[in-house]
């Protein structure tokens, strides 16, 4: 598991790409699952989380903006629920498997 600062994002992109799903967690704006959309083809599971100021109101603009997401094939769960996203990531992982 690699963790990226949003600032480092294009040059760790060919690591990113080694994954075979992306367990993507933003806050705020939560912009990132959307800008890794277009840059990947693998799918891509957003986390958005509670942290934040103003009007993130508790990761509600971030879930917002997550489902909201102009990129096809996002998968988003609930505020804060990296649990769900892992078990959705293993899901995928695991069907693989068996074709």
């Amino acid at each position: 598991m690699w963790v990226w600062p949003v600032y480092g994002l294009m040059e760790r992109l060919s690591d990113i790409q080694k994954s075979d799903v992306l367990i993507v967690v933003a806050g705020m704006d939560a912009a990132l699952p959307t800008v890794l959309g277009g840059l990947v083809s693998q799918p891509i599971i957003g986390v958005p989380t509670s942290v934040g100021y103003g009007v993130a109101k508790g990761g509600e603009s971030a879930l917002k903006s997550m489902l909201s997401s102009c990129s096809s094939g996002l998968t988003v769960t609930n505020i804060d629920n990296g649990y769900g996203a892992a078990c959705a990531a293993l899901r995928i992982l695991s069907h693989g498997t068996k074709l």
